[in-house]
């Protein structure tokens, strides 16, 4: 049973989000301002619950973009079933323009959602600011802190954006995403120090040092990529800032506040707001449009009967699949095989009432049988939500397991390969695995991190910067040809062009 306080902050939702519209211009009739609401502790309250809420917008087109373009998990169509004028597809093989039923879409999506979290945060600040009281230092750390994470998802998929701060109503070029790299630092940076290490158990979920420094740990883990340079050639990369990495996973690492977890699927269950590594997460609800609605984006019509049924979408292919080890206890996060009902515990069928078999291949990415490919299930459902998007699970931004992955990573890029492996025997030692030798080699060792990035990490929205970083993301994989290097960003959406002039399109676009 998840205890209502938790809650509390993050889903009081009012019309604050008004306020965000893509270029930036224009301001509803009924957008609040700071002259005219806020007026009471609750309004403020809410307003800054409005911050939070945004959250869990990057479990929605951000996290499908990332997993399906990354190729870490595949939407066939199933039928009629799934087509969406083939923007699943296109999604997969990154066949996405500007125009396209992905760019005028989900792409668009993340534009405006990571947006409207900056224009709420900016409305607050400047609120708070007004406003003053004793909690001003923090909750205006706790403010900029989303910000910058807002920023991080924008110049992750766009790279330059408009850099916005205020509630100035105009239109905005696009900054340099040097300068939002910089921006993003400096704001995680001063807002640390205003932060606590940890909340009441009445105030979980709400950001901490551990959150700013998680969020810094993978902004320089990925800074070879983000202060690099895109053209219509491809990437030339930038300067790493590995030491940089090292330092904030370590703040994390060495705070007190984390531990693993003793079983690893606990980070993920229906009540795992109480899970000792998530250092960073959204926060849901068993209530409609407050939860969690992944299940039902993978698992099969018939295996529950929450609001009707499960969609079945999202699957991975063979060769996915087959990377983790029979050995490896997390491998259980994909579904294969004889199916059964997570409401009665049954075998169960499919639509035409044949046994339910989930296979590891995928015959043909557009004409997919109902029951081809293995499912992503890491978040279990939780059979008597109230519907679909309200199962309860949190999920989780960072955990610490990460942060000894990225230590890891930046430790090896430093040609410290013995204590980078040793980190990732932290990692496999808690699910029972044999330690790695830590006397391979750098590049051996490179190729492990990666692996057991994905092998911890598969479906929480990390392998799309992990490929990246890999130089793999535009390769070539089953059903999908080799892309344009330049396509490791996404294009700045055409609607959004056309409503502000003043945007530039990214290369190759």
């Amino acid at each position: 049973m998840r205890r209502a306080a938790t809650s509390t902050l993050l889903l009081l939702v009012p019309a604050v989000g008004a306020l965000s519209c893509t270029d930036l211009t224009v301001t509803p009739k009924d957008a609040l301002t700071p002259s005219n609401a806020f007026r009471s502790d609750a309004e403020v309250l809410a307003g800054v619950a409005s911050v939070y809420a945004q959250l869990r917008q990057t479990v929605e087109n951000y996290y499908n973009i990332s997993e399906i373009s990354s190729g870490e998990m595949i939407v066939p169509t199933r039928g009629s079933d799934w087509y969406d004028n083939g923007v699943w597809v296109e999604e997969y093989q990154q066949g996405w323009t500007a125009n396209s039923a992905l760019g005028i879409g989900d792409i668009n999506g993340v534009w405006n959602a990571m947006f409207s979290g900056i224009a709420r945060a900016n409305l607050m600040i400047d609120v708070i600011n007004t406003a003053g009281g004793a909690s001003k230092d923090t909750t205006l750390a706790e403010l900029r802190t989303l910000r910058a994470w807002y920023y991080y998802v924008l110049q992750d998929f766009f790279g330059g954006v408009p850099l916005v701060t205020s509630t100035e109503v105009k239109q905005y070029p696009r900054s340099s995403r040097d300068e939002i790299f910089k921006f993003i630092e400096s704001e995680l940076k001063a807002s640390a120090a205003n932060l606590p290490t940890k909340w009441p158990d009445a105030f979980s979920g709400r950001v901490t040092k551990g959150a700013a420094n998680a969020i810094l740990a993978s902004l320089y883990l990925n800074a070879q990529v983000y202060d690099g340079n895109v053209t219509a050639a491809g990437l030339t990369k930038g300067t790493a800032r590995w030491q940089d990495a090292i330092s904030a996973a370590n703040a994390v690492i060495n705070s007190g506040v984390y531990s693993l977890a003793t079983d690893w699927k606990s980070n993920f269950s229906t009540d795992n707001h109480n899970s000792p590594e998530n250092i960073f997460y959204v926060q849901h609800t068993a209530q409609p449009g407050l939860g969690m609605s992944l299940q039902m984006r993978s698992l099969h019509y018939n295996q529950t009967g929450v609001n009707g049924g499960p969609w079945n979408g999202f699957s991975t292919t063979a060769e996915v699949y087959r990377r983790w080890d029979a050995a490896d206890p997390r491998r259980s996060m994909w579904l294969v095989g004889p199916q059964r009902s997570f409401d009665t515990g049954q075998p169960t069928t499919d639509r035409q009432g044949n046994p339910l078999i989930f296979t590891d291949t995928i015959g043909n990415i557009t004409a997919a049988n109902e029951n081809e490919g293995v499912r992503p299930y890491k978040f279990p459902v939780l059979s008597s939500a109230p519907s679909g998007d309200a199962f309860p699970n949190n999920y989780p931004i960072y955990r610490l397991a990460e942060m000894y992955l990225i230590r890891a990573e930046a430790q090896n890029e430093l040609g410290q390969t013995a204590a980078a492996i040793a980190d990732v025997n932290i990692v496999r030692r808690r699910v029972g695995l044999a330690a790695l030798n830590t006397g391979m080699s750098q590049a051996d060792a490179r190729t492990a991190i990666f692996a057991e990035r994905q092998f911890e990490l598969a479906a929480e929205g990390k392998y799309r910067q992990d490929a990246i970083r890999a130089g793999v993301y535009t390769a070539a994989r089953q059903f999908k040809t080799a892309k344009e290097p330049y396509k490791i960003l996404m294009p700045i959406p055409a609607t959004q062009i056309q409503t502000n002039p003043l945007l530039t399109q990214n290369p190759g676009y």
